[in-house]
């Protein structure tokens, strides 16, 4: 009697070339958030810089398997799915970890990074279940973005890393720290609440290329 392939093995066999790049963009982000926990327990500044440096590795990855799925013609929901899931954690998760890494650890800081990771989650929930009716009728490709697309938080991961390289970490960064009420926080925070805003706008529509 032939026995069936085993679920995980048949599950791989539905992926398609880009899946596996998405994967990749999702490890990166893993690693980030790995190399932040690391860089709070050793110091080593050069685990901070590693964990940076993943998160445009992981916009490369994530730039090839729409490339690769557009050009192959394998479109599918599985696909949509990872690409949503891994951004969640690469340009959400892993720029909140580095921030809360590099020093923004108020209480009101914590709510940013949360409000920055859930504005994250929200625009992806929404791009997902409107991008058919966002779509061109005879190519079928979304031709524009309701607000800034979730991996724009590179350049938030960008400046971390600048300020890691100028010696602005914990009780020296940029912008200090405000005692409001019960909580502290550092004004640097605010740009995470502007990037998740911007996520979240319905007026803004930027391009598609």
């Amino acid at each position: 009697m032939e026995r069936s392939a085993p679920r995980h093995f048949s599950m791989v066999r539905e992926f398609h070339l880009a899946d596996f790049f998405t994967l990749g963009n999702a490890a990166c982000g893993v690693g980030a958030i790995l190399l932040a926990m690391m860089f709070m327990a050793s110091g080593d500044r050069t685990h901070f810089y590693i964990a940076a440096a993943f998160a445009p590795a992981a916009f490369i990855f994530d730039v090839l398997d729409g490339r690769i799925a557009r050009a192959r013609h394998q479109h599918s929901a599985l696909g949509r799915e990872l690409d949503s899931l891994s951004d969640v954690i690469s340009f959400g998760m892993a720029p909140a970890a580095l921030a809360f890494a590099a020093g923004l650890q108020g209480g009101w800081d914590a709510a940013a990074l949360a409000y920055f990771v859930c504005c994250g989650v929200s625009r992806l929930a929404r791009y997902n279940v409107t991008a058919e009716s966002l779509a061109g009728d005879e190519s079928g490709k979304v031709k524009y973005f309701e607000g800034t697309p979730i991996p724009t938080s590179v350049v938030l991961t960008g400046l971390l890393a600048l300020a890691a390289s100028q010696g602005a970490l914990g009780d020296r960064v940029w912008g200090g720290v405000l005692e409001l009420g019960p909580w502290e926080l550092h004004p640097l925070s605010l740009l995470f609440v502007l990037s998740g805003s911007l996520m979240i706008s319905k007026t803004l529509r930027i391009p598609k290329l």
